[in-house]
């Protein structure tokens, strides 16, 4: 039961079907949300992208137009995207969370590309999460290993990702419109799957698409909030000061496909179907991951032991963060279900799910991990004490003793983390 509402929300969550339901052509019109570009008038049409869910969103593309492609490149994770070329598309491997020197020639490449494009050209731009680390042209004065440190740092502080993305913004030429400056004259459709609570295009993959006269925010600001402000090298300083790039006169029209919500939704229905009561929890998942898993398994066992009608599931949708201080190995998913273990120990019938959409969560091969009311006294029985494991954020050996992490391979696709609580 709990692993069909589990595989009901990755379907619903399916960035090929996403493309489809927003990019039809019909007759010799092309209709992208909202926008009709006519075909008969539109010279080379190309497809860019960065993201783990980047290769089924070019399928789609290219099935939907066919020859009508003339070539593009794409920037995903390891292991996200097999395939060389998708068409006349190449596909290009590289390193997240932390960039690494194929994304950044991935990203060069990408950018000579872009550099041939004429006024009547147009570029298709998928974006999804992940992009923010795939895509990566650094601001000159900024070298890579400078940049590597950053943002680890910033990973391991406990930001959030619209916090670490604002910095990465100052740091970086092709991300807060580069990809649409680098584009001109084109015009820019950008097709973008949501990883970020709320949806503000400006942040999702760091906003290559999003031409923005909006005042970025204080990237030193933000740092000094995480104690990262001082010995920063000279060159993120430099580039931290410098004035944001003129506005560009490019068409642009961004379109959001898919959000944490759709999948969500694929997951009650396919609860309701099963007949089982389920609902949203009104307030989205956010927070440090351990004091998320203790507010959600005092919450679970409030609703047991109020005697909650059963079989029923909540939900709640987002992302957490973890501040790093021990030497673990895990990810925020496994911490914050581990948080969880002593809140639910002897609540009969319940059941904690966190799960990475992207299925990996963290440094690790498990999207997620599963919490009920035995796995304390399991935990007993092996000798495992979940406080030692969560003092030193290693979540991931727990519940791999355990045998209870979700193990999902990578779904080529990215919308925040779910949170499943049910009584059975």
């Amino acid at each position: 039961m709990i692993l069909r509402v589990l595989e009901a929300a990755l379907d619903a969550a399916d960035p090929y079907q996403a493309i489809c339901r927003h990019l039809v052509v019909h007759g010799d019109q092309l209709h992208i949300g909202s926008s009709t570009y006519p075909l008969r008038r539109l010279g080379r049409i190309w497809v860019v992208g960065a993201g783990k869910a980047v290769v089924p969103m070019a399928e789609a593309v290219v099935d939907r137009l066919g020859e009508r492609v003339s070539g593009g490149l794409l920037i995903v994770k390891d292991g996200y995207g097999d395939e060389e070329v998708i068409g006349p598309v190449q596909v290009r491997p590289a390193s997240h969370p932390v960039p690494d020197d194929r994304g950044l020639a991935a990203t060069a490449e990408m950018l000579a590309l872009l550099s041939r494009t004429q006024p009547e050209d147009l570029v298709i731009a998928l974006i999804s999460g992940g992009g923010s680390a795939l895509l990566s042209a650094p601001a000159p004065g900024v070298p890579l290993s400078d940049l590597q440190s950053l943002t680890a740092a910033l990973l391991r502080s406990g930001a959030e990702i619209g916090e670490i993305n604002a910095v990465r913004v100052w740091l970086d030429e092709v991300k807060g419109g580069g990809l649409v400056r680098a584009a001109a004259p084109a015009a820019v459709a950008g097709l973008v799957l949501s990883d970020v609570i709320g949806d503000p295009l400006e942040w999702i993959a760091s906003g290559p698409t999003v031409l923005s006269t909006v005042p970025r925010p204080d990237a030193v600001e933000i740092l000094a909030r995480y104690s990262l402000d001082e010995g920063l090298p000279d060159g993120i300083r430099t580039a931290l000061r410098r004035p944001p790039p003129p506005f560009a006169p490019t068409v642009v029209d961004n379109l959001l496909i898919g959000n944490n919500r759709m999948a969500g939704e694929g997951a009650l229905a396919a609860a309701r179907h099963l007949g089982i009561t389920a609902e949203w929890l009104p307030e989205p998942l956010q927070g440090e991951a351990r004091l998320a898993g203790e507010r959600y398994g005092r919450l679970l066992r409030g609703y047991a032991e109020s005697g909650a009608e059963r079989p029923h599931l909540w939900l709640a949708g987002g992302e957490t963060t973890v501040t790093v201080t021990g030497d673990g190995i895990g990810g925020r998913n496994q911490e914050l279900a581990l948080a969880a273990v002593p809140l639910l120990d002897g609540v009969e019938g319940a059941v904690l799910v966190s799960l990475a959409t992207d299925g990996g969560d963290g440094p690790t091969e498990a999207a997620g991990a599963v919490v009920t009311g035995e796995t304390l006294a399991r935990a007993a029985d092996l000798g495992l004490d979940p406080a030692d494991h969560l003092t030193r954020n290693d979540s991931h050996p727990f519940f791999a003793a355990l045998g209870d992490c979700l193990m999902t391979e990578p779904t080529r696709t990215n919308l925040n983390d779910l949170l499943l609580l049910w009584l059975v």
